[in-house]
């Protein structure tokens, strides 16, 4: 199964009338990625897609990387890849950016990040 890039929302456009499609590890980090930004609970039909990172806020402020790379770990539990690291720093009073490495299981890496 193909999957479409996603940036901000929207599928890329390929430029040829259709749109960038994903395989293989790229595919399997995109999921990740939309897991990971997903909230946990919001779609009542999948209620254990997605993860708690909005809660990241009410940690705290020096147990806030290890508590990302714990939820993290469990909205990415039954998929072929893993978190390899964790940083979250504050945007603002009320806001915080999780940055993550995966890695796929074929040993491909991406950073992501994630604001919430």
């Amino acid at each position: 199964m193909m999957e479409n890039l996603l940036r901000g929302g929207d599928y890329v456009p390929d430029g040829f009338g259709g749109f960038v499609r994903l395989r293989g590890d790229e595919k399997e980090l995109q999921r990740a990625l939309y897991r990971l930004t997903c909230r946990r609970g919001a779609l009542c039909f999948l209620p254990r897609l997605g993860s708690r990172l909005y809660r990241l806020g009410r940690e705290k402020t020096a147990a806030r990387d290890q508590a990302a790379m714990q939820m993290a770990a469990e909205a990415l539990a039954d998929m072929e890849v893993t978190v390899a690291e964790a940083r979250v720093r504050n945007v603002s009073d009320d806001q915080v950016t999780a940055e993550f490495t995966l890695r796929a299981k074929s040993g491909a890496q991406t950073a992501v990040e994630v604001t919430v």
